[in-house]
């Protein structure tokens, strides 16, 4: 995992980006800096702290600062998405000196403390902000910080049914370096090797560690194990097949990196609650999202 330095503007109070997959920017990384994230293209695999789901097109989400996220989409080799992400990005300085002296945007602090965990927006929030995102990219100067300031409003208005926190209280960044590198250099290998065999051996050799000081420091930097990070990506991707190919059931098992049914069956049961061949028949209404199934987390009370 890295760092990502988000140079200040010398003439705008926040940062607003759109940008393609792959690129130089994207991997799995934190910054001081809040974030709203719209993706407009590709489905794949979401990741913010020890939360893992799947993201389609418009999906929106607000990250805290120091939250570790990225977002991976499912691309042929050589493929690129153009203009996949559209950003906004504000500091914590900037938006409390603004409240300082703008006293109305003292109704957004507690949307700025749930970030910190986290959040991803469906339903008519969802739509909504992801209509005002483009339009703050498409803006500059005052009307821009208009197109932000509605934003956040929407967001601290946002009805319970309509956010998730995602990540669990106690993630943040990793404090020490060799955190770091067990988290960044096992989540490449994974990623890169999803479908196939993937080796907490060989992910620990990637980040020149031993096997046991690599286990410690991959669950110090992810919240989870390097077994059930496999796991819960493994069976986001296979979601993400039985919702979108007309691939059988056994096909989704190979494909997803399940060379037995019965395991695959069992995992995926552990995982939401019900069987592939259950799923597939629900209706999308239905489907337990994955936002709330990773992690067993449930939506905030009413």
């Amino acid at each position: 995992m890295r760092r990502e330095v988000i140079p200040p503007h010398p003439q705008a109070s926040v940062r607003v980006l759109t940008h393609d997959f792959p690129s130089e920017i994207c991997g799995w990384g934190f910054h001081p800096e809040y974030e709203i994230h719209l993706i407009t293209k590709t489905r794949g695999s979401f990741i913010a702290g020890d939360h893992i789901g799947t993201f389609a097109p418009g999906h929106v989400s607000m990250m805290g600062p120091n939250l570790p996220h990225d977002w991976v989409s499912d691309l042929a080799d050589g493929q690129v998405a153009v203009d996949r992400d559209a950003v906004i990005q504000f500091s914590d300085e900037w938006i409390r000196a603004a409240t300082e002296h703008l006293p109305e945007l003292a109704e957004v602090s507690e949307l700025l403390h749930r970030s910190t965990r986290g959040l991803v927006f469906s339903g008519a929030t969802a739509w909504r902000a992801a209509e005002t995102i483009l339009a703050c990219v498409h803006s500059h100067g005052v009307e821009q910080l208009g197109h932000l300031f509605k934003l956040l409003a929407l967001f601290a208005h946002a009805p319970t049914d309509e956010y998730e926190l995602v990540a669990s209280e106690w993630v943040g960044r990793p404090t020490d370096a060799a955190s770091r590198d067990a988290g960044e250099a096992g989540l490449s290998y994974i990623l890169d090797n999803l479908t196939g065999d993937v080796r907490l051996s060989t992910a620990a050799r990637l980040a020149y560690m031993s096997e046991p000081t690599f286990s410690k420091y991959f669950k110090t930097a992810t919240g989870m194990t390097f077994s059930n990070m496999v796991k819960k990506l493994r069976i986001a991707y296979a979601r993400r097949l039985l919702d979108t190919t007309d691939h059988s059931v056994a096909q989704v098992a190979d494909m997803s990196g399940y060379h037995n049914m019965a395991n695959f069956n069992r995992q995926f049961l552990a995982e939401v609650g019900i069987t592939p061949s259950a799923y597939r028949r629900l209706e999308s209404d239905q489907k337990p999202p994955p936002e709330l199934f990773s992690l067993g987390l449930r939506a905030p009370s009413s």
